[in-house]
């Protein structure tokens, strides 16, 4: 075991990190981003049509050259971004200065534009870190052009995409059968998906703390619902915007799109609409077990307090009879008597249990 595991809980700040926090929420759009060059690229290139397909990957940027076949659909993929090979790519097929930058940018927010007869989507794949216990972003960037799409993504190792590859390879698959638009949709589908199983990952986590919260608060209980409060943020940032680009997509009238494929990008949107409903219902059970834990405290501190407060009742008799004794008098009854003293002691015994009888009675404890 690593120690690091527990040290951390000695620091509150990292207890309930805050350092999760800054990383979500220091966004800056007027700040120019300075993106660290990927020290892994790769590209991949698939041409396709209804009867043949042709799969390869290159080694440089300049080898990704357009094809002028009609009746083929281009798709570029390239993990790991470098702005030299970038801007050789998007040159190679007339993309625009600005989408060049987005697709560049850092943190950028979800959304879709029509630049120059292109189709540009910009939004995020999701991954959950089961050491962390948190939500990862990765930011991807989608061309569509006539017969072509260009994907981009941050990362080399990491892809949800080898299912479209391999549906590729299927003759008869309707993917090989449709254009470009089609492929657009199989990507953006493949994304959204993948947000219900990050939302599966997550649900699971707040199964495991809403136990730990009814079984046994404590300050740890608390962070850990802090953090999952923080994870739906990011949920929330990336399905609301996400929402918006498809439903821009199902609304435009480029003659990039069909009209026979508006019906599955309405199926996406229906699917992440359906998302940030599951999104807004995690946070309704984020926010119960957070009156759950208050609750739990404030039940403890009342049974703490009813504790005390019956033993000082009980021993308040036993104070104000020995009081009464203890004052410096000669006239006070009994004594001077020889049984004065075990009367005494009898009256602080007794009364204290009469006391718990009539508590008990009336139910009290």
């Amino acid at each position: 075991m690593s120690p690091q595991k527990y040290l951390r809980y000695l620091m509150l700040p990292s207890l309930f990190g805050t350092a999760r926090t800054k990383e979500i929420l220091q966004v800056n759009p007027t700040i120019i981003p300075q993106r660290e060059e990927a020290k892994d690229v790769k590209i991949f290139v698939h041409e396709y049509n209804a009867t043949s397909i042709q799969e390869y990957g290159v080694e440089s940027a300049s080898e990704c050259l357009l094809r002028h076949d009609d009746g083929f659909v281009s798709w570029i993929n390239i993990d790991g971004l470098r702005k030299n090979d970038v801007e050789i790519i998007c040159n190679n097929y007339g993309i625009h200065p600005l989408v060049i930058e987005d697709i560049l940018s850092i943190n950028q927010r979800p959304k879709m534009d029509e630049v120059d007869n292109i189709l540009f989507c910009l939004l995020n794949m999701l991954y959950f870190n089961e050491q962390k216990k948190s939500v990862e972003t990765e930011q991807i960037s989608i061309i569509l052009g006539k017969n072509f799409v260009l994907s981009f993504q941050e990362d080399a190792h990491r892809d949800v995409f080898p299912p479209i590859r391999t549906r590729l390879k299927i003759n008869n698959a309707k993917i090989r059968q449709r254009g470009a638009d089609y492929l657009c949709y199989s990507l953006l589908d493949m994304i959204v998906d993948n947000y219900f199983i990050v939302m599966e990952k997550v649900g699971e986590q707040i199964e495991i703390v809403e136990e730990e919260v009814i079984r046994s608060s404590n300050t740890r209980s608390l962070a850990r619902i802090n953090q999952l409060r923080k994870e739906l943020i990011v949920l929330k940032r990336n399905f609301a915007p996400v929402r918006d680009l498809l439903n821009g997509i199902i609304r435009s009238e480029s003659e990039l799109l069909e009209d026979r494929h508006t019906k599955y990008y309405k199926d996406v949107y229906d699917h992440i609409v359906q998302a940030y409903d599951l999104s807004e219902n995690y946070r309704d059970i984020i926010m119960s077990m957070q009156d759950l834990y208050i609750n739990n405290v404030n039940l403890r501190m009342n049974e703490v307090m009813k504790v005390m407060a019956i033993v000082t009742c009980l021993l308040a008799p036993a104070t104000v009879i020995g009081g009464i004794f203890g004052m410096n008098f000669d006239l006070i009854p009994y004594i001077h008597n020889r049984w004065g003293f075990f009367i005494a002691v009898g009256l602080m015994l007794l009364i204290p249990l009469w006391m718990l009888y009539v508590f008990r009675r009336r139910g009290w404890f």
